[in-house]
C-alpha cells in the first residue's frame, strides 16, 4: 500500500479527518435540505383543531394512572400493616417478607379499585364528548358523577347517590385546578 496526498479541494477538519458533505456539488447548504418542522403534523384540518387526546389514548391513561396511584397508596398503607403483624422471633429475612406481601396485597387491591374508576370516568367522559359533540368541563363533572355512582350502584341507591356526589365534587375540583393552573402557574 502506498500513501497518496489528498486533493486540495476536500476540506479537512483540525484532526486530519476528512469532512464529507454529499451535497457539496449542489451548492446547497445542507441545514437547510434537513429543515424539519416542529409542530404535529395532521392527515387532515379537523384533527389540528382538536386539543385533547382520542378516546383510546384517555381510556390507557386514566386507567394506568389510576392503577399506579392505587398501588403506591396501597402499598404505603400495606406497610404499617405488616409492622403490626411482626413477632419478636421473626428473622429479618421474614420481615421483609411479610412486609413485601401485605405491601403487595393492599398495592393490588388498591391499585385494581382505582384503575376500574380510572376506567369508568375515560370511559363516562369520552361517550360525553362523542354525544354532545362539545368538549368542555361539564363532561369531566357529569363523568366524575356517573363515576362514582356506576361504581357503587351495586351497594345500593344510597351509596350510588353519595359516591356520585362525591364523584362529582372531585370532578368539579380537579377542573377548577386544572383551571387556575393553567391561568397563575407559569410554564
Amino acid at each position: 500500500m502506498s500513501y497518496e496526498p489528498r486533493s486540495p479541494d476536500q476540506s479537512d477538519d483540525s484532526s486530519g479527518r476528512r469532512l464529507y458533505n454529499p451535497y457539496q456539488d449542489l451548492n446547497i447548504p445542507s441545514r437547510t435540505l434537513y429543515k424539519l418542522p416542529t409542530s404535529p403534523e395532521f392527515l387532515f384540518q379537523e384533527e389540528s383543531v382538536a386539543q385533547r387526546r382520542s378516546w383510546g389514548e384517555n381510556l390507557t391513561y386514566y386507567t394506568g394512572i389510576g392503577y399506579l396511584g392505587g398501588s403506591i397508596y396501597g402499598g404505603a398503607k400495606g406497610l404499617p400493616l405488616a409492622r403490626k403483624e411482626f413477632e419478636p422471633s421473626d428473622s429479618r429475612k421474614l420481615k421483609l417478607n411479610r412486609i413485601l406481601n401485605k405491601c403487595g396485597q393492599k398495592g393490588g387491591e388498591f391499585g385494581n379499585k382505582t384503575g376500574v374508576l380510572g376506567l369508568l370516568y375515560a370511559g363516562i367522559e369520552s361517550g360525553m364528548v362523542a354525544v354532545r359533540d362539545t368538549d368542555d368541563n361539564v363532561n369531566s363533572v357529569v363523568a366524575g358523577l356517573c363515576t362514582g355512582a356506576v361504581y357503587k350502584a351495586a351497594q345500593g341507591v344510597r351509596s350510588a347517590a353519595i359516591a356520585g356526589a362525591i364523584g362529582g365534587v372531585l370532578a368539579g375540583l380537579a377542573v377548577s385546578g386544572k383551571q387556575v393552573a393553567k391561568r397563575y402557574v407559569p410554564i
